[in-house]
């Protein structure tokens, strides 16, 4: 039998800021719950969002001393992904590596598997 792949590796960029938006007062006791949408002009967008306790079948990530929740729904899309936190001087965000991307639009901001 073949190990599953990790589900979701974060860079050391993205353990920082997870510990600084989760170490904030308003986001005491929370931590980040990652997802997939139907959305965008190529089908699928990640989603991003603070959580308080993990949902019924979230499947939960540890690493560098934090932890995220990844939605059960988003776990095949997400299989073996890379998350990073990118700064530059006109934006800033979570950028997912994600093996299973077939493409992606032409804004960067959807993909489809």
């Amino acid at each position: 039998m073949t190990a599953r792949p990790q589900l979701l590796t974060l860079t050391d960029a993205a353990i920082e800021r997870i510990r600084n938006l989760v170490n904030r007062d308003d986001a005491s006791g929370r931590t980040l719950r990652i997802g997939v949408k139907a959305q965008g002009c190529s089908g699928m967008s990640y989603h991003v969002e603070f959580a308080d306790a993990p949902g019924p079948a979230d499947e939960v990530v540890e690493t560098g001393g934090v932890t995220v929740y990844v939605d059960p729904k988003a776990t095949l899309y997400l299989l073996g992904s890379r998350m990073d936190y990118v700064e530059d001087k006109l934006k800033s965000g979570f950028v997912f590596s994600n093996p299973n991307e077939k493409a992606r639009c032409g804004c960067g901001e959807s993909f489809h598997v």
